[in-house]
């Protein structure tokens, strides 16, 4: 699919910031590791598609433009950024492999994808290439800074479960080569191969740690109501993509943060029919919890009472208000919480919405991400709404947003 600037029907590979006000953005701080931009050279319905990330950004197109599937993607680099396995991430390679796509003399076919981190060491930039038939396995990656390739990988030989890497070393000898497994991203596995003696080493480990950093506290989130309504058995009390556990997770953090908890409720009550004074969760028979509303004069009412659209908003709500040790994400542990920000990947943003309630949670992001600790990437059908809808938040001294127009 072609990404397109939000003024232009020519397809290309822009965004359009939609500002929100003339105060100027906390935003993020300047050495936080944050992905910028995101590359489908070859991936499911996209080719050649560059997609520039904000700290708020808003993938707009109709079905089948490839919204869920450019998420999709980025959930996948976060994932791989964590050391997880390739079949794990890809367990149906071939539907990432681009319809049109012909195979080799080897019968082989794949997809490539990539992005941009950047922090302290400067724009980062990952590709990847994915071999998807006839057997799952990484065949390339390279980890590139300022046009200097710092490590690349290659298959050498495909009678091996490995690739060829080579990475930067600028010491008596310049590169230092070593096989490295074809079923994990490369870049995460550096810190353990790359001593950090010479300049060469730390600026190749600080370039695989800006990546890593980045990609790994990344949350992809669709609530689903039907599951949400249920309850469910107290557990680790942290949500879940399909935010089915929310119940578990407000028994946790209704006492946590009494501030927070505050602000959430004064975010439902915008987006809930009926009074709200409180949002909270209680046991029953089953050793099982259930959430609820107060209503402030004597009744609760349960979740399942509440509408298809009351609870995405609801669940949204609560996941920009939390963060990492709330999120079932994978941070990375070494690193501080200050210098790591939270990525949600949200599908169908907008899915079951009404207008108020759509113009709320937009307003609420844009507030979130102006902090600087959480990045949002929504996908919607339909961007026309936004930029009046954050343009009401310009009091709140909000920064603006990034629409990108994906086109079938």
């Amino acid at each position: 699919m072609a990404a397109s600037p939000a003024s232009s029907a020519s397809s290309g590979s822009s965004a359009a910031p939609v500002p929100s006000g003339s105060s100027a953005p906390v935003g993020p701080l300047p050495d936080r590791p944050r992905v910028t931009q995101l590359r489908l050279s070859a991936f499911a319905g996209h080719r050649r598609a560059v997609l520039r990330l904000g700290p708020l950004t808003v993938l707009a197109g109709p079905s089948g433009s490839g919204k869920t599937s450019a998420l999709r993607a980025y959930d996948a680099l976060a994932r791989l950024g964590g050391g997880a396995q390739l079949g794990a991430v890809f367990p149906d390679p071939a539907a990432c492999v681009p319809e049109r796509a012909r195979p080799d003399a080897q019968r082989r076919r794949g997809f490539r994808i990539g992005c941009t981190a950047d922090g302290a060491a400067g724009p980062v930039h990952l590709d990847v290439a994915v071999q998807a038939e006839p057997e799952l396995r990484i065949v390339g990656e390279r980890l590139t800074v300022d046009g200097v390739v710092l490590l690349e990988t290659a298959l050498r030989d495909p009678g091996r479960r490995a690739v060829q890497a080579a990475w930067h070393t600028a010491g008596s000898a310049p590169v230092t080569r070593a096989p490295l497994p074809d079923d994990r991203l490369g870049t995460p596995l550096l810190p353990l191969r790359v001593a950090g003696k010479t300049d060469g080493q730390r600026r190749v480990l600080a370039a695989a740690e800006q990546m890593v950093v980045a990609l790994r506290s990344a949350f992809a989130c669709d609530p689903r109501p039907g599951r949400m309504r249920e309850p469910v058995p107290t557990g680790s009390g942290r949500l879940l993509g399909g935010c089915d556990n929310l119940a578990d997770v407000l028994w946790r953090t209704r006492a946590e943060c009494g501030r927070r908890h505050a602000q959430f409720v004064a975010a439902v009550r915008a987006g809930c029919a009926g009074p709200v004074e409180d949002v909270l969760a209680e046991p029953v028979l089953g050793g099982v919890v259930r959430a609820l509303l107060d209503r402030g004069d004597g009744v609760r009412t349960g979740l399942a009472r509440l509408g298809y659209g009351e609870l995405r908003y609801l669940a949204l709500a609560l996941v920009l208000f939390t963060g990492p040790g709330v999120l079932a994400v994978d941070p990375a542990g070494e690193v501080p919480a200050a210098l790591q920000t939270l990525t949600v990947l949200a599908d169908g943003f907008d899915r079951g919405l009404d207008v108020c309630q759509r113009a709320e949670l937009i307003r609420l992001a844009v507030r979130m991400c102006d902090r600087g600790h959480i990045r949002l990437v929504a996908a919607v059908a339909d961007a026309s709404w936004v930029a009046g809808a954050v343009g009401q938040a310009g009091a709140d001294g909000a920064g603006g947003v990034t629409v990108v127009h994906l086109k079938p």
